[in-house]
C-alpha cells in the first residue's frame, strides 16, 4: 500500500464518520455482533495462526486470545447504551436555570497499532473500545506474527466495509507512512522504545495517544506466604507464553529467610506444568523469532542456572529458566526480559527494596506475594506501578471492571470494559440554560460592590 492509497482510506474514514453512521448506537450493536460472529466463524484459523506464529497451545491460545476478546465484546454490547447516555451533573445555582451534562462523543478515525506476544487479543481487543464508542479504526497488526497478521487482516477486509474498519499489513515503513496520517487518536501496544517514537509523530498533529508498553515487573515474595499457592501462581504467570508476557513477572525478589526452601519447590511445580522435558509438553510456547532468540539465549550467561537453561536454536525453544546469583548490576536486570527467564534476587529488608524500585523506572505490573495486610498496604501505597496483584499474577488484567495500563515508562492511557470506551471517548461538558432569568449584575457596567458580590459568590456558588 503506498501514501496516495493510504491517504484515500484515511480521507474516506473521515467522511463516513462525519456522516454520522458510526455515531448510532444501532450501527454500534450491529458492527460488535458482527465482530463477534467473526471471530467465531474464524476460530480454528485464528488458533492455527497462533501457534504457527509462537508455538502457543490451543487451550493457551484460546483463553488468553479468543475469550478474552469475546468477553470485551459481550461486556460492551450488554452496557453500550448506559455508556453512551449523556451524564447529568450538578449545576450551580448561578447559572439556574439551567442544567449541565457530559456527553461522550467519538474521536473520529483512530489507528491502532498491535504487537507481536498476543498479537490477535492485543490488536482486536482496542478495537473493540473503538467500535463501542462509535469511532471509525485502521489496525495495524504486527508483521512479526506474520501469520496471526494475515488472518485479521483476511477478517476485517471480508466482514467490515473498510470506510469503518481498514486494515494494513506491513513492517516499519508502512507503520511509518501510517503516522504521517491524521489520525484523531492512536492506541499503541508494544515497546517503550517505539512508544517514543509513537508519542513522537502524535505530537506533530497534536493528536492523543493510549501508550501500552512495558517493563520490569517485579515480584516480591514475603516470607509470610503460602508457598506452594506463590509458587503455582507465579510459575503459571511467568511461562505463559514461554514469558513473552508484558505483565509476567519479570524477577523475583524473595525475602532472605525463605529462600532455599522456596527455591527447592520450583524445580517440582515447573515439571507438574510441563514434564521433565518442557520442550515435549504440549502446553509449552515457543520464542517468536531468531532475534529474540538469541537476544534471550545471551541473558542465559549471566548469574548461576539453577533450572532449566536448555536452548534449541532450530525451534526457537527456551526452557523454563531460573537463574540465581543475579546483582541489579547484571545485565538482564537492566532490561525488560520478556522471555522464560526469571533471576532471583534475595532482600533482608522490606523498606529497602521499596527504595530500590523507587529509583527504577516504573512497571507495568507489580506483584507482592504475603499474608502480613499492613506490609500489602505499605507495597501499594509507596511503589506506584501500572497495576498491581495481592497474592497473584496476571489476575487484574482478566478483570474488565478493572481499568489496565502503564505509568511513566510503562504507558499512559487504559483501557478493557468501560475504561476502552472511555478512553475512544471526549467527554464534552454541556451546558443547557434557558431565557427565564438572566441576573443583570453580572453584565457591566459593574454596580454591585465588590465585597457584596463576593458575598454572593460564596452563596450561589
Amino acid at each position: 500500500m503506498n501514501q496516495k492509497q493510504l491517504l484515500n482510506i484515511v480521507n474516506k474514514q473521515h467522511d463516513f464518520f462525519f456522516a454520522g453512521t458510526p455515531k448510532e448506537i444501532t450501527f454500534r450493536v450491529k458492527q460488535l455482533n458482527i465482530l463477534k460472529k467473526a471471530i467465531e466463524e474464524n476460530e480454528d484459523k485464528i488458533l492455527e495462526a497462533l501457534e504457527l506464529d509462537l508455538g502457543k497451545p490451543a487451550t493457551e491460545a484460546y483463553t488468553t486470545e479468543i475469550a478474552v476478546v469475546l468477553h470485551e465484546i459481550d461486556y460492551a454490547l450488554k452496557k453500550i447504551k448506559s455508556w453512551a447516555k449523556p451524564k447529568k451533573v450538578r449545576t450551580p445555582f448561578i447559572l439556574f436555570p439551567g442544567s449541565s451534562y457530559i456527553y461522550p462523543e467519538p474521536y473520529g478515525s483512530v489507528l491502532i497499532i498491535g504487537p507481536w506476544n498476543y498479537p490477535f487479543q492485543l490488536a482486536i481487543s482496542p478495537l473493540v473500545g473503538a467500535m463501542v464508542a462509535g469511532n471509525c479504526s485502521v489496525v495495524k497488526p504486527s508483521e512479526v506474527a506474520h501469520k496471526t497478521s494475515r488472518i485479521i487482516a483476511n477478517i476485517i477486509r471480508e466482514y467490515f466495509d473498510p470506510l469503518y474498519i481498514a486494515v494494513v499489513e506491513g513492517g516499519v515503513e508502512e507503520t511509518q507512512m501510517l503516522l504521517s496520517q491524521k489520525f484523531n487518536y492512536i492506541f499503541f501496544t508494544g515497546g517503550t522504545y517505539v512508544g517514543k517514537i509513537i508519542m513522537e509523530a502524535a505530537a506533530k498533529r497534536l493528536t492523543p495517544v493510549t501508550l501500552e508498553l512495558g517493563g520490569k515487573n517485579p515480584c516480591i515474595i514475603d516470607e509470610d506466604i503460602d508457598i506452594e499457592k506463590t509458587l503455582r501462581r507465579i510459575i503459571w504467570a511467568k511461562y505463559l507464553n514461554a514469558g513473552q508476557t508484558c505483565i509476567a513477572p519479570d524477577y523475583l525478589l524473595i525475602q532472605k529467610n525463605i529462600k532455599s526452601k522456596l527455591l527447592l519447590s520450583i524445580e517440582t511445580i515447573i515439571e507438574e506444568f510441563y514434564g521433565k522435558d518442557p520442550f515435549k509438553s504440549p502446553d509449552y510456547a515457543r520464542i517468536i523469532n531468531e532475534k529474540h532468540y538469541f537476544r534471550l539465549s545471551e541473558l542465559l550467561k549471566e548469574g548461576d542456572i539453577i533450572i532449566g537453561g536448555t536452548t534449541k536454536p532450530d525451534s526457537l525453544y527456551i526452557a523454563p529458566t531460573v537463574i540465581d546469583n543475579i546483582s541489579w548490576n547484571n545485565k538482564i536486570m537492566g532490561e525488560e526480559i520478556f522471555g522464560p527467564i526469571l533471576p532471583v534476587i534475595e532482600y533482608e529488608d522490606l523498606n529497602k527494596v521499596i527504595s530500590l524500585l523507587h529509583a527504577k523506572p516504573k512497571s507495568l505490573a507489580l506483584y507482592f506475594f504475603s499474608k502480613n495486610k499492613s506490609k500489602q498496604e505499605k507495597i501499594l501505597k509507596e511503589i506506584s506501578s501500572g497495576g498491581a496483584c495481592i497474592n497473584d499474577a496476571l489476575g487484574h488484567f482478566t478483570n474488565n471492571k478493572l481499568p489496565f495500563g502503564g505509568v511513566g515508562d510503562s504507558g499512559m492511557g487504559a483501557y478493557h470494559g468501560k475504561a476502552s470506551f472511555d478512553t475512544f471517548s471526549h467527554r464534552k461538558s454541556v451546558l443547557k440554560r434557558s431565557f427565564f432569568v438572566d441576573p443583570q449584575m453580572k453584565y457591566p457596567p459593574y454596580k454591585t460592590p465588590l465585597k457584596y458580590l463576593k458575598k454572593v459568590l460564596k452563596f450561589v456558588s
